[in-house]
Formats: C-alpha cells, sequence, structure tokens
C-alpha cells in the first residue's frame, strides 16, 4: 500500500483536491438557499459544468503553458499565451450557465458583471493553486533524484572501502602457506581450507547489505586461526561469545578491521607479553565487540592508520546514530569496543 502511495502521490493529490472541492461546491449549490427545495440532479448538473470548466482552465496551464514558463522564463509569453485561452474558457461557462439559468428567478445575477468576475477571481485562484501543484511535482522529483544519487554515492562510497581492506593479511597467509607446502607442514590443507572459506566470504557472501553475525563470526574464527599458525600458536589469544547469535545480522567485515589492527601492532614472536583479548556479546538488540591488545614498543608512537579510518566511515554510513566507539590506548595496552544497536 505504501509502494503504491508513493508511486502516485501526485495523482491522488490531484484527484483529493477536486473531490474536496466538487463537494463543497455541490453542497453550497443545493443546501446553501435556506428556504428553497434542493434540486439535487440540477446541483450535480451545475457542479459538473462548473467544476469542468475550472479543471479545464487550470490543466491547460498545468500540462501546456506552465511548463513552458519553467523552461523559458519568458512572462511575458506565458501571460500572452495563456489569457486569451483562459478568457475564452470564461466566456464560454458564462454563456452557457446564462442558458442553463434563463428560466431562474435568479437569471439577473447571472447577467451581472459580479457573476462573470466572481467567477474569473475564483477560476484564477484555482489555477494558481493547481499550479503551485506542479512546482510541488518538481520539488518532489528533484529531493526524490537527490536521494536516488546520495544512495548511490554512498552505495559507492561503501564498497571503496570495503575492498580496501587491508590486504597485509592475504600476503601473510600467502607467504606462510607457501612455506607450509615447501617444507611439506601437515597444517597446509588446513590453511588452503580456511583461506578458501574466508575469500568465498569475502567475495560472495559480504556483497550483501547485512548477513548473519555467525557468518561474520566464522570469518574471524578462521582469521584468529591462521594468525595462531603464523605466530606458531605462541600468543595467547582469546575469542569469547555470550548471548544468542543465531538470528543477529550485522553489516559484512565491519568487526575484522579492529582485530587486524590488534594483530598488526599488537604481537609478535618477539614479544613475551603480547597477548589478545577479543570478545563479543549481543543481548536485547545491541553486540557489544570488544578487542583489547597488548602494544608493540614499535607501535607506541604510531598511528592508527587507514584501516581505522575506513571502519569509522563505514560506520557512519552503515549504523549512523546507531553505534558507539571507545578507544583507550594506553603506555602498553590498546582497548576498542564497539556498541552497535542491530
Amino acid at each position: 500500500m505504501q509502494t503504491f502511495i508513493q508511486r502516485n502521490r501526485v495523482l491522488l493529490i490531484h484527484l483529493s483536491f477536486w473531490c474536496v472541492y466538487f463537494s463543497f461546491f455541490y453542497y453550497q449549490v443545493s443546501f446553501a438557499r435556506p428556504g428553497e427545495e434542493a434540486d439535487l440532479m440540477e446541483a450535480l448538473i451545475t457542479s459538473i459544468l462548473h467544476v469542468g470548466c475550472v479543471a479545464m482552465a487550470a490543466y491547460i496551464n498545468y500540462f501546456i503553458f506552465l511548463p513552458r514558463f519553467l523552461k523559458n522564463k519568458n512572462v511575458i509569453a506565458y501571460l500572452f499565451g495563456y489569457l486569451p485561452i483562459f478568457a475564452v474558457l470564461i466566456t464560454i461557462y458564462v454563456f452557457v450557465k446564462r442558458h442553463q439559468m434563463s428560466e431562474s428567478e435568479h437569471i439577473g445575477y447571472f447577467y451581472s458583471s459580479k457573476f462573470v468576475v466572481q467567477h474569473s477571481v475564483s477560476t484564477i485562484f484555482i489555477v494558481i493553486f493547481v499550479g503551485m501543484l506542479k512546482f510541488a511535482e518538481d520539488w518532489l522529483e528533484l529531493e526524490a533524484k537527490r536521494k536516488e544519487v546520495e544512495n548511490e554515492k554512498l552505495t559507492a562510497e561503501l564498497t571503496f572501502l570495503k575492498a580496501q581492506i587491508n590486504p597485509h593479511f592475504l600476503f601473510n597467509t600467502l607467504n606462510n602457506l607457501y612455506y607450509l607446502a615447501f617444507t611439506n607442514s601437515p597444517n597446509t590443507t588446513e590453511v588452503i581450507a580456511k583461506l578458501s572459506q574466508m575469500m568465498r566470504y569475502m567475495i560472495y557472501d559480504s556483497n550483501h547489505a547485512k548477513v548473519l553475525l555467525s557468518k561474520e563470526i566464522e570469518y574471524i574464527e578462521n582469521y584468529i586461526s591462521l594468525e595462531k599458525l603464523r605466530l606458531n600458536n605462541q600468543i595467547p589469544i582469546s575469542f569469547e561469545i555470550e548471548g544468542n547469535i543465531t538470528q543477529a545480522q550485522i553489516v559484512p567485515l565491519i568487526l575484522i578491521t579492529f582485530l587486524e589492527n590488534a594483530f598488526k601492532h599488537g604481537v609478535s614472536n618477539n614479544s613475551t607479553n603480547a597477548y589478545i583479548s577479543v570478545k563479543l556479546a549481543v543481548s536485547n538488540q545491541s553486540l557489544i565487540y570488544t578487542v583489547e591488545n597488548s602494544k608493540l614498543k614499535s607501535s607506541i608512537h604510531e598511528k592508527s592508520g587507514i584501516g581505522l579510518r575506513n571502519v569509522s566511515r563505514r560506520l557512519d554510513l552503515s549504523y549512523a546514530n546507531k553505534y558507539q566507539l571507545d578507544v583507550e590506548d594506553g603506555e602498553t595496552d590498546y582497548k576498542v569496543k564497539l556498541t552497535l544497536v542491530i
């Protein structure tokens, strides 16, 4: 129903206006004279004649002269083109009305200049009102196009930001895979399988506006497994999940950036105190994602880089006013807490 109304809102506005106007005029000619018996059929014919004449004057302007004026912006050409037609329509209506009311006791009124002026003025007001609807229609169309362009720009920007996901993980994994294959490690097939699952998720599943949170978690778990393999399982890495994740959905590849940043700046095989702790909790339509990691000495004065700027921009585009990002940047530890409304 809402889609039908949106598609035909201009037509519905016009129909609504003419229904109200016709009803008001019909009531006026039928029951506005106290003490006289109403002739409903005559009132109906009178209303159809009046509204038909006014509508013709309004829509000749609406469909022919007003579009020309909006295109050329020539007021003189507009007035000299439309006013003669308007005068002809008024003349025809007055002539028909006088003929219709020739046997009425009020015939004198219809031959007076007051009747001509009143009908002309009321018709001009209706023509102006319907003309304003044309401006409203053009504004609505312009606004719809503006929103469409804005949505296309946002979609393109989201696609671009998604495509900028840090490729260093892929290069590291391929290097590790080459080393495992070269040394005939039994872990080679496991790495290939996990990498294949991750690539399938990045290429296909992440093209959707939202994905199941369970899919995103599976991607994170595969990522952690491969990083543990790269670090020879020497660094304590924990990943805790709380709450029901089966029905929750999330914008894809939002969470992974914080984890990539933790591995990039927080751990190495040469650091004895390195660690990474990841927690994800879902409750009451909200998701709380926390990543805490140690900081390498070489990263203490290092900026967060393009990855976190990109994910912040994606959060602004996908979760405007529905997220909170808190960062605690200590001397030896770094903690990110992201709260999303899902």
